[in-house]
C-alpha cells in the first residue's frame, strides 16, 4: 500500500486540501491501493474558513517512505511561525525527504519546505500573489514565476488551489497511466489536466481586467464559439456598435486586437487538446476554428517561436 499523508496546519486552506484529497480518493475507488492519513502537530485545527478538523494524528509517529506521498496544503503566510512546532517538524520533514518520499506543497505550503531548507538552490513555485515574498524571505530558493507546478527531484511545489488537482492528476498519470488520470478528471468534472509548464493564469482569464461591458460580451462570445467563423462586423452587431468603434475599444481595454485575442484562445485550447484528449489533429483543428490540420500546425508553430 502507498500512503498519502496530508500535513494539515492550523488555518489550512480547504480547497488546497480537498482538491488533492479527492483525486486520491477517486484513485482508491478505481481500485488503486492508497491509504489516506491526516497528520498535524495538534489533534484539532481550525481551517481558514472556520471549519474545524479533528482526530488528526501527530506527524512525529509517522514514517513516510519511498513509495509514499506527503502533501502540505497552503495557509496564511502571516501565521507560518505559529502554525507548527518549529524545529522538530522541520527535522521530521528533512528525514522524510532522506527516506525518499515524494513531498508536495500546495500554494503557501512551499514556505514550510523553504524554511526547512529542502528548497535551497532548487526550482520551485507558489501562488502568484506570494512569489515575491518567497523570493525575499528565502534568497537561496530558485522561484519560478507563473508555473502551475515545478518538480525538483522528489519535491513538487504548486501554485495552489485548483493547481493542486493538476499536480495530483499528474502524479496519478505517472504511476497509473494517462487513461486512469483522464478517468479521474472526468469523474471530478475537471476540464483536462494542465501541465506544470502551463501558465498559472489561463489566457481564458487574461485580458479581462477592465470594466467595458461591450468588450466583455464580445470576449464571452468568442470564448464560447471558437469553432465558428466571425467577422468584425458580426461581432459589432452583437453589442450594437460600429466595427470601427469595437476594434478601437477592444484594443484600448485589452491591449490586443480581436484577431490576436481569438488566436491566443485557439492556441491554448488546441495545445491542451493535443496533449491530453487523444483526438486526431483534424478534429482538434475543427474544434478550434481551423479548416485543416495543416492550418492548425502553422498557427501552433508560429506561436511557439
Amino acid at each position: 500500500m502507498q500512503t498519502v499523508y496530508f500535513y494539515i496546519t492550523n488555518q489550512v486552506h480547504l480547497l488546497d486540501l480537498s482538491g488533492v484529497l479527492q483525486v486520491f480518493q477517486e484513485a482508491k475507488e478505481l481500485g488503486f491501493d492508497y491509504g489516506l492519513e491526516f497528520i498535524s502537530d495538534r489533534p484539532v485545527i481550525n481551517s481558514s474558513a472556520g471549519l474545524k478538523l479533528n482526530s488528526l494524528v501527530h506527524y512525529s509517529v509517522t514514517q513516510p517512505g519511498e513509495k509514499d506521498f506527503v502533501f502540505i496544503p497552503g495557509f496564511n503566510t502571516e501565521q507560518s511561525d505559529t502554525l507548527i512546532d518549529g524545529a522538530p517538524f522541520y527535522e521530521w520533514l528533512r528525514n522524510v525527504n532522506n527516506h525518499g518520499a515524494t513531498i508536495c506543497s500546495i500554494c503557501t505550503g512551499a514556505f514550510l519546505l523553504a524554511k526547512s531548507g529542502l528548497l535551497d538552490h532548487k526550482m520551485c513555485t507558489t501562488h502568484w500573489r506570494y512569489i515575491d515574498l518567497l523570493k525575499t524571505k528565502f534568497p537561496f530558493v530558485k522561484v519560478k514565476n507563473n508555473k502551475l507546478f515545478v518538480q525538483s527531484g522528489n519535491i513538487f511545489t504548486s501554485a495552489g488551489v485548483a493547481t493542486g488537482i493538476d499536480l495530483a492528476l499528474f502524479l496519478i498519470e505517472e504511476s497509473h497511466g494517462k487513461l486512469n488520470a483522464i478517468k479521474i478528471a472526468k469523474e471530478l468534472a475537471v476540464y483536462i489536466r494542465r501541465n506544470g509548464t502551463d501558465e498559472q493564469e489561463s489566457v481564458f482569464l487574461q485580458f479581462r481586467d477592465h470594466q467595458d461591458q461591450k468588450v466583455h460580451i464580445v470576449q464571452d462570445w468568442i470564448i464560447h464559439n471558437l469553432e465558428k467563423t466571425s467577422t468584425l462586423e458580426s461581432l459589432a452587431e452583437i453589442v450594437h456598435t460600429s466595427p470601427r468603434n469595437l476594434s478601437r475599444i477592444f484594443k484600448k481595454h485589452t491591449g490586443v486586437t480581436i484577431a490576436e485575442y481569438r488566436t491566443k484562445l485557439r492556441v491554448e485550447k488546441a495545445t491542451s487538446l493535443v496533449e491530453n484528449s487523444g483526438y486526431k489533429l483534424d478534429y482538434i483543428a475543427r474544434l478550434c476554428g481551423y479548416k485543416t490540420s495543416r492550418q492548425l500546425r502553422e498557427v501552433l508553430n508560429k506561436s511557439s517561436l
